[in-house]
């Protein structure tokens, strides 16, 4: 393994099912590292299994065979709450459909996670505002979701994922939601975000969106290749 990875996949396979007549096999002895900075995107259509690898890159599921790698720890040798910690520290997601709170404000919506992991009031408030100047929007932090376009909640979203300065971006599907040229405007930040040091996976189903990260791997029926 690369002294620089910071995901690394080692024959990850997960099957649901497994021994009944039901059985399916959604991902099929997956092997991938990512760099710490890479910005690299997983692309497939629907039933893919990208959604399941993206689970196990989360720590949102474990896999029925081979290993993972999340900053150098085994997730393996975790419990559940030790998973949920790992998660905290070491991943922000973004979701096509943003999960914002519709009655909190952004900087509400941004420390969310700092007040679950019991930051004191002061120091929430500064560390949201940092995020939401990061990404543009300092000027909005008191504003509702309903009063934000979708591009600006996507970018409240994104600033709730950095909050706790975590080395992995997983976004799936972020740009689904949005106009051609406000997903644009994601993918630059995402950009931005990787120079910053930022380990970003994009997750989707559309080839021209994966072609803006550095890497492009392809997913089909479980198995995880390089694209051509």
């Amino acid at each position: 393994m690369s002294d620089s990875a910071v995901i690394h996949l080692q024959a990850l396979s997960k099957t649901y099912g497994e021994g009944s007549a039901a059985e399916v096999q959604a991902l099929r002895a997956v092997n991938l590292e990512i760099a710490r900075g890479e910005f690299v995107a997983i692309v497939g259509p629907s039933g893919s299994g990208k959604s399941t690898l993206m689970n196990l890159i989360g720590c949102l599921d474990t896999p029925s065979r081979g290993r993972y790698l999340c900053d150098g720890i085994d997730v393996a040798t975790l419990d559940a709450t030790q998973r949920a910690e790992l998660r905290r520290a070491k991943i922000g997601f973004v979701f096509q459909s943003f999960h914002l709170l519709p009655r909190m404000s952004a900087l509400d919506n941004v420390i969310l996670p700092l007040m679950y992991a019991g930051v004191d009031a002061a120091q929430r408030r500064e560390l949201g505002m940092a995020a939401l100047s990061s990404v543009g929007l300092a000027e909005r932090a008191h504003h509702r979701p309903s009063e934000l376009s979708g591009g600006q909640q996507q970018r409240v979203a994104i600033a709730r994922a950095l909050i706790n300065h975590p080395p992995i971006l997983l976004a799936d599907e972020p740009t689904g939601a949005l106009d051609s040229r406000t997903g644009a405007e994601i993918l630059n930040l995402f950009h931005r975000l990787r120079d910053e040091g930022h380990t970003v996976v994009l997750i989707t189903h559309d080839p021209q969106v994966a072609a803006h990260a550095d890497r492009m791997l392809e997913i089909h029926d479980g198995v995880l290749k390089e694209a051509a």
